[in-house]
């Protein structure tokens, strides 16, 4: 090789080595999060007439082994695998229903001797809660009987198995007695000699200052106490302490301030105002139990919602994000509503009447919430429905916008490109106990943290986690932003939910 080849190898290896140390790495190759891509693609929005399967209303959830099963009013059951599609187990009060092995024992009818029948002349069976008592190694069925919207009974059965059959043992708080049907009650029995015309003055219920007997809740506290909590409209929400060995209550309390001996205490509600379902979630992670509760009446245009409270004890005070327990006033002034009526990008018609939530700690530590919902088409039907929840900074739970389809929250957070665009957008107003629909609106959530479109405020997000607040107005909402399936699984979005101080919810996605 002669000294000019040699010189033009020299200067052209020099060169490549020189440009291979100017070159980016392969890491640095990788897009940057926070690096918008402007020339993103909408992605497109299919119609989805998505459909759970079963209707089942008022849906309590218990898992065992892979199936989640949710009991419901009209001795209703059903379960999932998947969280998406249900299959019914069981259907219909009456004595083919293999649920129980003796509700309608022509020698017993214990359940509704004290309630009879309803106005249409059969028989009542609504809103039942499946827990296993560790110390009585059973599944414990717990239930209510009624006839009129105070005349009812909560009662329990006994199973081996999850799925039953239960057998009926009997009823233990009573609601709508009097002087003539005190008699079938264990109320003078709790009481020994109080007077009981306390509770029905003038020979009547008085149902504005004591529950009605519906709706049971039953759960384990940090500290493996065992509680329920039951009521709806009346006098409102109550709780009581159980006996484990037993499955009933103590009434190891004494009279007091919003305290009875029989009922126990009180939680929320009274004055006969809309709130009922109440469901107590104990999420230690947290440090709180989260009292979730329904407004309004079950029909699609009764304004059913979901609110929620929270206590650092199983028997209160449950206070909502204001700071406020609803121990008197209007009810649309207390309580954190989660949702209401709205429609959702993909979804023809709109959800209606959203309400009687269970929840469940699923164990990849998963927050999730069954529901019943009607829909906007001019009927009653209703199917059941799974969200997922998460916690905002502040400890409140908001709503995924759409139903559980397996997807997990990123807690590292997520980059620019992923949160920055044009949304679809929905208030959830507490003031709202009615059959209005929440609408969507246009949002942009822009680089300089601006809220442009339909409505204008400044948003901001926890680099590294998925928090985040946006403000609209002079109301700031915290929440998080997580990746979502649509309904039509057709579309990856970026969603985000939060909740305000004034107790109102805001969704949005982004397609």
């Amino acid at each position: 090789m002669n000294i000019r080849n040699l010189t033009l190898v020299c200067v052209a290896l020099f060169a490549k080595k020189a440009f291979a140390d100017l070159a980016p790495s392969p890491t640095s190759n990788a897009v940057d999060p926070d690096v918008v891509d402007r020339n993103r693609k909408v992605q497109p929005v299919v119609m989805s007439n998505y459909s759970s399967g079963v209707s089942v209303h008022d849906p309590s959830v218990i898992k065992n082994g892979n199936k989640y099963y949710i009991f419901g009013s009209h001795m209703d059951t059903a379960y999932t695998t998947d969280l998406w599609k249900f299959t019914k187990l069981y259907t219909g009060v009456n004595e083919n229903n293999r649920m129980f092995t003796n509700l309608f024992s022509k020698s017993n009818y214990g359940a509704f001797n004290f309630v009879g029948k309803n106005s249409e002349g059969g028989y009542s069976v609504w809103a039942p809660d499946v827990m296993y008592n560790k110390k009585m190694r059973k599944w414990v069925q717990y239930f209510c009987t009624s006839s009129t919207y105070i005349k009812s009974s909560i009662c329990y059965a006994l199973a081996d198995n999850v799925e039953g059959p239960y057998t009926y043992q009997s009823c233990f708080i009573f609601s709508g007695m009097d002087s003539g049907s005190v008699g079938k009650t264990n109320l003078r029995a709790v009481t020994g000699t109080e007077d009981g015309n306390r509770y029905y003055p003038g020979n009547k219920y008085n149902n504005r200052v004591y529950p009605n007997a519906i709706d049971p809740n039953v759960f384990y506290d940090f500290n493996g106490r065992l509680w329920l909590a039951y009521g709806s409209w009346s006098g409102g929400i109550y709780i009581l302490e159980l006996d484990e060995s037993t499955g009933l209550p103590k009434h190891n309390i004494s009279n007091g301030t919003n305290i009875d001996k029989y009922y126990g205490k009180k939680l929320a509600g009274g004055g006969h105002q809309s709130i009922e379902g109440p469901y107590i979630l104990p999420y230690k992670a947290a440090g709180y139990y989260y009292l979730f509760v329904s407004y309004g009446t079950l029909t699609s245009n009764g304004g059913y919602q979901i609110r929620l409270f929270r206590s650092k004890n199983p028997d209160g005070p449950y206070t909502d994000p204001a700071g406020n327990e609803f121990m008197g006033g209007t009810n649309s002034n207390f309580g954190l509503k989660l949702m209401g009526n709205y429609n959702i990008p993909g979804r023809s018609q709109a959800y209606m009447a959203p309400g009687h939530n269970s929840a469940m700690i699923d164990d990849n530590g998963k927050v999730l919430m069954f529901y019943h919902t009607r829909f906007n088409d001019g009927q009653e039907y209703h199917e059941p429905r799974v969200h997922q929840l998460f916690l905002n900074k502040e400890g409140w739970f908001c709503v995924a916008p759409y139903a559980y389809t397996g997807e997990t929250i990123s807690t590292t957070g997520y980059g620019l490109n992923d949160i920055i665009g044009t949304y679809k957008m929905l208030f959830h107003f507490h003031t709202r106990i009615n059959g209005d629909i929440s609408n969507l609106y246009t949002i942009d959530l822009n680089e300089d943290f601006t809220v442009t479109g339909r409505y204008t405020g400044t948003w901001s997000y926890d680099k590294g986690t998925q928090y985040m607040t946006i403000t609209i107005g002079k109301i700031i909402y915290s929440g998080v932003f997580v990746k979502q399936l649509d309904e039509a699984k057709s579309a990856t979005v970026t969603a985000f939910t939060a909740v305000s101080g004034s107790l109102d919810s805001i969704w949005g996605v982004r397609f």
